[in-house]
């Protein structure tokens, strides 16, 4: 299973992509996409659009993780990443892939940073699951479209893993490897 993960921008679109190979997270590839700031929306989001529309052919992810819209208290900012999103929602129905659709919070706890963390803590799991150095990520747009990806493949591969499970359990798999490394995470507070 590949997955393309997005981190979705107007100015700067990361994607990044991993695939699960035989039980093994395997990083792929990640880049971010950077469109001229000072050019009319329309413009950057025909840019995103082609640049998108490459990735997707040169990586032939079998799946397209999104990462959702979260609260703005800037209406305006909002609206232009809800139409990068759009973009990237687009590119991927013209390549005929699903999209899956995960809320920043959930990304970040795919990963085993906690909800209220900040990209530092998730550059550095998704470091640590696919085992890059610092200096292979340059951008947190292309950790966070990695983190997306890792979601999507935690999400759609393992169940929830309990405490019990965990501690009884070898799982099998790159999720059961996410789930592993991740039962922290899943445990309800008073459990921990």
């Amino acid at each position: 299973m590949r997955v393309l993960g997005v981190d979705p921008g107007s100015r700067f679109m990361g994607y990044g992509v991993v695939e699960d190979k035989r039980g093994r997270l395997v990083h792929v590839g990640h880049g971010v996409i950077k469109v001229d700031e000072s050019a009319p929306l329309a413009s950057r989001l025909k840019d995103l659009h082609a640049a998108l529309v490459e990735a997707l052919a040169r990586y032939k992810p079998d799946a397209v993780a999104v990462e959702g819209l979260f609260t703005f208290r800037n209406a305006r900012s909002a609206l232009v990443l809800g139409h990068a999103r759009g973009v990237a929602l687009l590119a991927a129905a013209q390549a005929g892939l699903v999209v899956h659709e995960y809320a920043p919070a959930k990304v970040k706890k795919s990963v085993g940073a906690g909800g209220a963390s900040g990209k530092d803590a998730v550059a550095r799991m998704v470091r640590t699951f696919l085992s890059l150095e610092a200096s292979q990520i340059q951008r947190a747009d292309a950790s966070d479209a990695l983190a997306v990806a890792l979601c999507h493949l935690n999400h759609g591969r393992a169940a929830v893993p309990t405490a019990t499970a965990a501690a009884g359990k070898q799982r099998k798999g790159a999720a059961g490897l996410l789930a592993d490394r991740l039962v922290s995470a899943y445990r309800k507070p008073e459990a921990r």
